[in-house]
């Protein structure tokens, strides 16, 4: 009898994992930082799914399977339920999702330049400028589908600062890192790692020349301290197309590129979209 149960039982398991999708499989990593998949079933056309305010990715398994793709914010509370509210046929329904932990380590740098830890008055309307602009930016929401979801590496390198470092500029605590660092050498091309249409350009304060990707249903990413930029607001890029140079402009110590992703206006882990070797 035993044997018979754990036979029905692994069976039950098998069915489980070949029900999950493989975009599901790949990118469910509910945590602060993360990404959140949830199952909206099969139905003609796509539903609209909302976290709060924020419209949401969804995507179609290749099961047929209606799937909303959604960013969680590193402020998001470990152990918290959050809801999607999904909209279908004229009906709204709130589906719940649970946020796990992950611990983010600690980084502490020295920068040269002190009003890049404590900038002037002037340099501090500078940088609530160009917030508010790059903001604007992550909150686009695009209704094509993205080429891909899993991504290649827009630079080769070293990964020298890993997303969520709770960070410390010359001692003083600031907000934690919101992407992937790659220390690669000054002038290395960086890649788009998906089709895109780019949303934005600019040299700012903090991250230099920058330039933003909108890869579709609110998934932009973003590059940041290079040395050169290669396209204009409004390009269209293919998949690999380069866009720019690695450099160090804005707040940087060395060369280096700084990838972020952002999903439904949320910074959100790039590594959970890199292509597996």
């Amino acid at each position: 009898m035993p044997r018979i149960l754990l036979f029905f039982a692994l069976l039950a398991v098998s069915a489980a994992v070949r029900a999950e999708g493989y975009i599901t499989r790949m990118l469910n990593k509910p945590v602060p930082g993360g990404v959140a998949v949830v199952q909206l079933g099969q139905a003609p056309q796509a539903p609209v799914a909302y976290l709060g305010e924020r419209r949401v990715m969804v995507l179609r398994e290749a099961s047929g399977e209606w799937i909303a793709v959604a960013g969680i914010s590193l402020d998001t509370p470990p152990g918290s339920t959050q809801t999607l509210t999904v909209e279908q046929d004229g009906a709204r329904r709130g589906l719940e999702f649970r946020v796990g932990s992950k611990k983010y380590v600690a980084q502490h740098i020295t920068v040269k330049n002190p009003q890049h830890v404590n900038p002037s008055p002037e340099n501090l309307k500078r940088f609530e400028r160009e917030r508010d602009e790059q903001q604007a930016a992550y909150r686009q929401f695009s209704p094509g589908l993205p080429s891909n979801v899993m991504l290649d590496r827009p630079v080769p390198g070293r990964l020298s600062s890993p997303f969520g470092l709770r960070r410390f500029f010359n001692g003083e605590p600031r907000n934690p890192h919101s992407g992937l660092d790659f220390a690669s050498p000054a002038g290395t091309p960086v890649k788009a790692p998906a089709a895109g249409k780019v949303i934005l350009v600019g040299d700012y304060f903090f991250n230099g020349k920058t330039v933003f990707v909108d890869h579709g249903q609110g998934f932009i990413s973003m590059f940041c301290h290079l040395s050169e930029i290669g396209v204009k607001a409004g390009q269209t890029l293919a998949r690999g197309e380069t866009l720019g140079k690695v450099g160090a402009t804005g707040r940087a110590t060395g060369p280096h590129l700084h990838w972020n992703v952002s999903l439904n206006g949320n910074r959100v882990d790039p590594a959970i979209f890199l292509k597996k070797d």
